[in-house]
């Protein structure tokens, strides 16, 4: 019975810092996963079906914030619904590893530009007056997609500090980037449903807690000022970049 409430209080854990970030949970829920003995490429496609349901209740939340920039989120999922199915059926012929190094190198630039950019406060700036180019949101949501399907992450590691960089305010980029991570994570998904790699034992453990979790962090995200959130932001890339690298290298980290 412990065994049980440690999963359902992991799975909230990695939920509330998923809504908070507009990351999914994926970064956290792999290397959960294959801590506890589960096989990567398992661990990969049972993290992008979890990841389904926080984004979809981390979605919900924010869409009754109204902090959802609905056109940005569809063009963002058009493409990544390609790019994580790519991304999935790639895993089966190349290692991940040098991805991960190379990708990781380049969060860590990003995080640190995203530390020291200013942004507004949501009662700053009505959500219909933000400009945004849209031919290049497509763009983004493609290699946000390709990073989902392929490391098992919800995309929003790529699509936050896209959004960002288009001129969404970081909450508005976080809403955004759940409601896309609800698409990309599908479509990954049933990949990896189809490949086999998904196990629906490990999704019952953790989605209860995973779907609360996002409930709440929604909710902390909606009482944090946007320069604590940016920079909290920012520090969490910079440690899953970290990561990524070191596990890219072959290092034993968890």
């Amino acid at each position: 019975m412990l065994k049980y409430l440690g999963y359902f209080a992991v799975g909230i854990f990695i939920g509330i810092l998923a809504a908070l970030f507009g990351l999914g949970g994926g970064f956290l829920i792999v290397p959960t996963l294959n801590f506890l003995g589960v096989e990567i490429h398992h661990a990969v496609g049972t993290s992008s079906a979890a990841v389904v349901f926080t984004s979809l209740s981390s979605a919900l939340a924010y869409s009754r914030q109204k902090r959802i920039h609905y056109k940005v989120g569809l063009l963002l999922a058009s493409t990544a619904v390609v790019g994580a199915y790519i991304g999935a059926w790639m895993t089966s012929f190349i290692s991940a590893a040098q991805l991960k190094v190379i990708f990781g190198l380049a969060l860590v630039v990003v995080a640190i530009r995203i530390y020291k950019k200013k942004t507004a406060e949501p009662s700053e700036v009505k959500l219909e007056d933000v400009k945004v180019n849209y031919k290049l949101v497509p763009v983004g949501g493609f290699f946000a997609g390709i990073t989902s399907g392929l490391l098992g992450v919800g995309g929003g590691i790529i699509n936050v500090p896209f959004l960002t960089y288009l001129g969404l305010p970081i909450h508005y980029a976080v809403a955004t980037s759940s409601f896309a991570i609800v698409f990309t994570a599908t479509a990954g998904a049933l990949k990896h449903y189809a490949m086999g790699n998904v196990e629906t034992q490990w999704l019952l453990l953790l989605v209860p807690g995973l779907i609360i979790g996002a409930q709440v962090g929604a909710r902390i995200a909606k009482r944090t000022r946007a320069s604590s959130l940016k920079k909290a932001f920012a520090i969490v890339m910079a440690v899953l970049a970290l990561r990524m690298i070191l596990k890219g290298l072959g290092l034993p980290v968890p």
